[in-house]
């Protein structure tokens, strides 16, 4: 690395950094009081609430003015309740609810609890517009496939968490909601004009940057209208002339983690990606939840590398650094609202439930949870009814495991539920449904973003809108199975 300490240090004000364990190792403290922008923390590092709070704290102390950030999104995104799930209902539902007020208070009670456990930015909120069925990563993270009302839940959760001095990010800038593949695994395109992006992607990002969002995160995604064959991350056409010049957008632009596939592999790896993004107008890099001591400070040395070799012009890097440290100085603010509501995620899940048909004369069930991979986002986080319900027998298997006849021999004369997350495109739940529907009586409970499909000789149809905890008790209070 250079032997200049001012470039370094600049360098690694621009950057997110992460690591593993529930206690900071001596690296990670050590480049904050180098001058480190931060860390993001994740589910790995937190056991409980007195630990969270205690490393918080550790990393704090090594130097004022960091920022510590978060993926807490409530429902099916929690980190904070990674053990148990979330017991707030996530975005989708709460676009269900259709009451921006109590979108607004959800997030103020997340962002009350961040800031009292010493958490100054979280990612969130998700606002861009689900318009595809098969979304695979976006799905209900979403507040809906209606721009305006996607518009209006954005607003309100950027107002709520910021009320706690906590720094939302409005993401994937210019919106990742049509893609039909995962930016974790590869570089998704959403091939539409301009015209379209803005009728459609843009009024939420539009909204939140009106209600004084303080970052924004790109998306690892094509819009060759806009960026050629690059992912927005890297292009100026999207960072540039579109967020900041179209929309007027002077807070801070966080990159989503350079280490998925969607960027890294076309920049050429992850300090590449560091380099690429800056030159195109991101502030603050988020380099993803692999990260180790070396893989930062290749980071760092490849920004203060361009700036050597012209890649990168020095005012770009003291902007962004300049605009990072600006953030962390709001997060220090002492006018706050910390007013916490912690019970209404339970009630405000209840209000997002939809039933199509008839519960009329549903007996003790035999309840079927079809289980399904979590998306990447997400991680390994508990859902279902299988904490929520009483006596009633549950079964969990894959579809490749159930057998329509030995499932209708168990259940007798029972009537059977069938739980899963995006039914439609889990392989052979359909059939199973269908086929079991077709002689028995079915009731499907949807808990991930639902598409058109309905089984049609199933007795209802029941949407959550979500898996969360605060989801899953919903839905077993309306099957009444609530124990």
């Amino acid at each position: 690395m250079s032997n200049d300490p001012g470039l370094r240090r600049l360098a690694l004000g621009t950057l997110l950094a992460a690591f593993r364990g529930d206690v900071a190792p001596g690296w990670a403290v050590g480049l904050l009081a180098e001058g480190l922008a931060g860390h993001v923390l994740f589910g790995y590092n937190i056991v409980e609430r007195d630990q969270l709070a205690a490393l918080t704290a550790q990393l704090h102390a090594a130097r004022s003015g960091i920022l510590l950030g978060i993926d807490e999104e409530g429902g099916d995104v929690t980190r904070l309740a990674h053990r148990l799930g979330s017991p707030y209902p996530g975005n989708a539902a709460l676009g269900a609810v259709g009451d921006p007020a109590i979108t607004r208070r959800i997030y103020r009670t997340i962002g009350a609890e961040l800031d009292g456990l010493g958490l100054n930015l979280d990612l969130a909120p998700t606002v861009d517009v689900n318009t595809a069925d098969d979304n695979p990563i976006i799905g209900t993270r979403s507040f809906g496939a209606e721009p305006f009302r996607v518009a209006a839940h954005a607003a309100a959760a950027v107002s709520g968490l910021q009320s706690a001095r906590v720094a939302a990010c409005a993401k994937h800038f210019p919106g990742h909601g049509a893609t039909l593949a995962d930016s974790h695994l590869e570089l998704p395109t959403v091939d539409i004009d301009l015209d379209l992006l803005r009728r459609r992607e843009l009024p939420p990002f539009a909204a939140a940057i009106e209600a004084g969002a303080k970052s924004i995160m790109t998306a690892h995604i094509r819009v060759p209208a806009l960026t050629g064959d690059a992912p927005a991350t890297f292009s100026r056409a999207v960072l540039v002339d579109l967020l900041r010049g179209e929309l007027g957008f002077t807070g801070v632009v966080i990159t989503d983690a350079l280490e998925m596939l969607g960027a890294a592999r076309y920049a050429g790896g992850i300090p590449q990606g560091a380099v690429l993004a800056l030159a195109a107008g991101a502030d603050l890099l988020c380099i993803g939840a692999r990260v180790d001591e070396a893989l930062t400070l290749a980071c760092a040395e490849e920004i203060v590398a361009a700036i050597g070799d012209g890649r990168l012009p020095l005012a770009r890097l003291e902007e962004a650094a300049g605009r990072t440290a600006e953030l962390a100085d709001w997060t220090r603010g002492t006018d706050r609202t910390d007013r916490e509501e912690p019970g209404l995620g339970y009630p405000a899940a209840l209000g997002a439930v939809r039933i199509e048909g008839s519960l009329d004369g549903l007996r003790t069930p035999l309840v079927v949870q079809l289980e399904s991979e979590s998306s990447i986002a997400a991680g390994p986080v508990p859902w279902g009814l299988g904490p929520h319900i009483n006596g009633t027998e549950q079964v969990r298997l894959a579809t490749s495991q159930a057998d329509p006849a030995a499932l209708l021999a168990r259940a007798g004369d029972r009537p059977i539920v069938i739980v899963g997350r995006n039914l439609h495109r889990l392989s052979g739940a359909r059939d199973l449904i269908e086929a079991l529907a077709e002689t028995h009586p079915v009731i499907v409970v949807e808990m991930g973003w639902p598409s058109s499909w309905r089984p049609p000789s199933a007795r209802a149809f029941v949407t959550t809108w979500g898996a969360s905890h605060a989801n899953g008790r919903a839905a077993a209070k309306t099957l009444g199975l609530a124990a």
